[in-house]
């Protein structure tokens, strides 16, 4: 009977289908998720026993493919595979397969939940009404303001039509997105480095570069116009976390609101934790009843058709 090892915690958190599935299918979970991801000697442990293995944000590295002789399926509990080594599996003819499109309405309402917040200090009035304080904190309007999108696929054209309503101009960075699709959804296309020039806000939509170099490195993040805000719910090697503080702490940058940071959780002493205007929440822009259940339903199905020798619905290239 094939075993299914599952490392992320939020796996069928808000709904027991994506277990059904498994369990209906024979592939029973090997270990049941538990508060966080598998520790690496215990990853390792438990690989040789897995027929699949669906995770969240753990490395699947070709150390941990050699280490699973039995697998036959890597599922990544979302959209973004960048932590797992699709080369190296395919090579072991292993698929990759995730679970497109199911959480972006949830990222891009956080995205802009995120903007709100930073532009108006919410979080900063917040935490000084709570500690007896009363503090009037000015912020921008957003209306007539400029939102630039670096990465305009579901995700960004959702996070377009939000910062439309409130009146805003878009520009939208995205090399694999020809121009006349970024015009049909409201968006002017841009160049990376001209978009940082002209935009109030700039949000991230993209995956990292396979190098690890920051597409925000501390040149890019020196030439956003002054005052900007930063948002980040993608990932943490996008942006030079250490220019991105010394940048707010110099008063170039208006504000910055992280869900996604090279180290997670945030170490002590990391430059952001003491930053000012900064919002850093943990990594939670997925986390909706809606999102989980939809991606968990589709890595599991997913799991379930390669296990039973047929091809998966949504594999990863």
């Amino acid at each position: 009977m094939p075993t299914t090892l599952i490392t992320t915690p939020t796996f069928a958190r808000h709904s027991a289908r994506p277990w059904q599935i498994l369990e209906e299918s024979g592939a029973g979970p090997l270990r049941p998720c538990a508060d966080g991801p598998l520790p690496t000697a215990e990853l390792f442990a438990h690989a040789p026993e897995a027929d699949a293995l669906i995770v969240g944000m753990d490395p699947v590295t070709a150390e941990v493919l050699a280490a699973a002789p039995r697998l036959k399926v890597i599922a990544k509990h979302g959209v973004g595979v960048d932590t797992i080594d699709v080369g190296a599996a395919h090579a072991r003819g292993i698929p990759v397969v995730c679970a497109p499109g199911s959480n972006s309405r949830a990222v891009a309402e956080y995205s802009f939940g995120l903007l709100l917040s930073a532009t108006r200090s919410l979080t900063a009035s917040h935490t000084a009404v709570a500690a007896g304080g009363w503090p009037k904190l000015f912020g921008p309007e957003l209306h007539g303001k400029t939102l630039g999108i670096v990465g305009f696929g579901r995700i960004g054209r959702l996070l377009a039509g939000y910062a439309h309503a409130f009146g805003m101009r878009v520009l939208a960075h995205d090399p694999y997105v020809p121009g006349d699709d970024v015009r049909a959804h409201g968006a002017e296309p841009a160049g990376l480095d001209d978009l940082l020039a002209r935009a109030d806000a700039v949000s991230l939509h993209t995956p990292p570069d396979p190098s690890g170099t920051p597409l925000l490195d501390g040149a890019r993040l020196a030439a956003m116009r002054p005052g900007a805000i930063l948002v980040n719910a993608a990932r943490g090697g996008l942006v030079d976390e250490n220019a991105l503080a010394h940048l707010l702490r110099s008063g170039h940058l208006g504000a910055a609101a992280l869900d996604a940071f090279s180290t997670e959780p945030l170490p002590a002493g990391h430059p952001l934790r003491e930053a000012p205007r900064t919002l850093l929440t943990s990594h939670m822009a997925a986390c909706t009843p809606e999102a989980n259940q939809a991606m968990g339903v589709m890595v599991a199905e997913d799991v379930v058709r390669v296990l039973a020798g047929e091809a998966p619905h949504h594999q990863a290239r």
